[in-house]
């Protein structure tokens, strides 16, 4: 099979798709991966071919970071800023699909870019897969991930997913309807897509299937790399042998917010505690630091989490699964969007404290989730549900659920 991968967004959303695409090719699938800039070392490294698309995700973030953090949980607010980015990028990225995707047999569509994967699939006449990384399609088991997070009733859950997927339709539709038009001469779109398959990449151990979903859509198990390889350098492999496992500190790919005033929250709350601050987007960490921390660039958290006692991390789906995955508690400060749900499952599964919004930090509540993370409960909790996760297989999964849809019977 001939398969075109399409995403756009942070490494969170890149790398999965490029370990996914790893499985196809290692599956004998011709596979190309089209993504932001900042998965092109990575695919390099696993030897998936690559080509990257217009536009710089985290110099476009940091752009719109101010216009996220005040109210990082408004779903309006988060819409307009995505589709900001997307807006200046769509016909480009339409051009660079419809070029790769001429005689393949699917697209895999995902992050920013999955309306346009839809179009391009459309004009093409082939199947359309949506990825997603967070499950955003309508359910009565629990609210959209991208709303506030509040308890709904079951009978609103549902109603909230439809109007999330809405709100992020309109706020795409523009861009989308002109990309169409002068690009692929299509006509316009006036309503969503519906009845694709979708691949969930995320764990059912953290999200068990909701019942009343489609058989469309299949939650697979995340998908990451078990034997990732890395050679820590000399400074890193030399504080890791020195002393007890630190806590590891990283925030990702959140940019503008207020770096001093977290720093000094984390630096305080860690009262002598060793620790790995790691810098992501941001630059977090830039700072004179105390021979008990250590500020890190990229490390691979596949191999770097299983070799620290506890994670603080803003909530990402990635570094979520991760640190599931290392069997570690984690300390979540979520800044926007679906963090808030991920903090609230780990919280909810025993392996992390009650979130603590980043609007919210201080060196006291964060020194409390971090003793209350410490402890042996929460560590032998972080353990069963890195057991657990153990069992799946969430790229073999995907590859065989990809091949299901495509290859004749």
């Amino acid at each position: 099979m001939r398969i075109v991968a399409l995403t756009f967004g942070t490494e969170g959303d890149t790398r999965p798709m490029l370990a996914l695409c790893r499985g196809l090719l290692d599956a004998g699938h011709d596979v190309i991966v089209l993504a932001e800039r900042s998965g092109e070392a990575f695919a390099a490294a696993l030897g998936a071919p690559f080509t990257s698309l217009a536009g710089d995700m985290a110099a476009e973030m940091e752009a719109a970071g101010l216009d996220l953090l005040p109210r990082g949980d408004d779903v309006t607010r988060v819409a307009r800023a995505l589709s900001d980015i997307a807006t200046r990028h769509t016909k480009d990225w339409m051009r660079a699909a419809l070029a790769h995707a001429r005689g393949a047999d699917a697209i895999l569509c995902a992050g920013l870019a999955i309306y346009v994967g839809l179009s391009c699939a459309e004009a093409l006449r082939i199947m359309p897969i949506g990825i997603a990384l967070q499950p955003m399609m309508p359910t009565r088991a629990f609210a959209s991930p991208l709303l506030p997070p509040h308890r709904l009733p079951n009978f609103v859950n549902r109603a909230s997913h439809r109007l999330v997927l809405a709100m992020m339709w309109r706020a795409f539709r523009g861009a989308i309807n002109d990309a169409r038009r002068d690009v692929a001469q299509q006509s316009p779109r006036r309503s969503q897509w519906d009845g694709y398959p979708i691949l969930f990449g995320m764990s059912p151990t953290l999200v068990p299937r909701p019942p009343d979903w489609p058989d469309r859509y299949t939650i697979t198990g995340d998908w990451w790399l078990r034997e990732e390889t890395y050679a820590a350098d000399l400074r890193l492999g030399a504080f890791l042998a020195e002393g007890d496992a630190p806590i590891y500190v990283g925030f990702g790919s959140m940019t503008g917010f207020d770096r001093e005033r977290l720093l000094a929250s984390v630096l305080d709350a860690l009262d002598g505690r060793r620790a790995l601050l790691s810098g992501g987007w941001s630059r977090f960490g830039e700072a004179a630091l105390a021979s008990n921390v250590l500020r890190i660039g990229h490390v691979p958290h596949a191999w770097l989490l299983p070799r620290v006692r506890l994670a603080v991390h803003h909530g990402g789906a990635g570094t979520t699964h991760a640190a599931a995955h290392a069997g570690v508690p984690s300390v979540v400060v979520p800044f926007a969007a679906d963090q808030f749900f991920w903090a609230d499952r780990l919280h909810a599964l025993g392996v992390a404290p009650a979130r603590l919004a980043y609007r919210d930090v201080t060196a006291v509540a964060l020194r409390e989730r971090m003793d209350a993370a410490s402890g042996e409960r929460m560590s032998e909790r972080a353990r069963e549900i890195s057991g657990a996760m153990d069992d799946e297989r969430g790229v073999a999964n995907a590859v065989a659920r990809i091949e299901a849809l495509l290859l004749p019977a």
